[in-house]
């Protein structure tokens, strides 16, 4: 079985996960990695000191052990996926065993950050949506799911997401195979993708 790996980034809210569903949605069987369970222990971060961590730039994640686990399953090995709790900002004590599959769907904000981890990409795919528009996701998101106050999202947006994204992420465009404006509703881009995910399914 030939493993096909597909890398989705772009900034922070900007849409990654609806165009990640749809693949899923329209391929059936797929493994979905999502690069935030690779971050750094961090416990020592709370609400009230939430910009003492950048958790928005490479160094936050660790990248040896994604390109080991993704080398693995290229190679068409089973391999161990650590767990990420945003609540507690530590890594869980629980693993996920991956086994490889046909295609494989890479989504993170560092995705193509790595020269390493893109070399094993077999498509590049960069989501760009507006700022403000990525914020207010974030800002639900993270209050909703995370267990955060409005004041320590914007706090960590202005002093380290923002200045991050535009550091780290957003220059890694230039790497992308296809740039989707407007993520998952961009409909002509994901007809693009779907037959590119179809084709990838056939084969043997």
């Amino acid at each position: 079985m030939k493993v096909r790996l597909i890398g989705i980034t772009g900034g922070s809210g900007s849409g990654k996960s609806t165009v990640v569903r749809r693949i899923q949605e329209n391929s059936g069987d797929c493994l979905l990695i999502e690069m935030d369970n690779y971050y750094k222990s961090a416990p020592q971060v709370n609400n009230d000191n939430i910009t003492s961590y950048n958790f928005d730039q490479p160094d936050a994640f660790d990248m040896d052990l994604l390109l080991k686990n993704l080398d693995d399953l290229k190679s068409g090995r089973s391999t161990e996926m650590p767990l990420y709790d945003f609540v507690t900002h530590s890594r869980r004590k629980e693993i996920v065993i991956l086994e490889p599959k046909k295609l494989i769907i890479l989504d993170g904000l560092m995705v193509l950050y790595d020269e390493r981890i893109r070399n094993l990409l077999d498509l590049k795919i960069y989501v760009e949506t507006p700022a403000d528009i990525r914020f207010i996701r974030r800002l639900k998101r993270d209050i909703v799911e995370r267990g955060r106050t409005m004041e320590s999202v914007i706090k960590q947006y202005m002093e380290v997401v923002r200045p991050g994204h535009y550091n780290f992420i957003e220059p890694t465009k230039e790497y992308a195979d296809i740039i989707i404006p407007e993520g998952g509703y961009n409909e002509n881009a994901m007809k693009v993708l779907f037959t590119f995910v179809s084709s990838i399914l056939k084969e043997d």
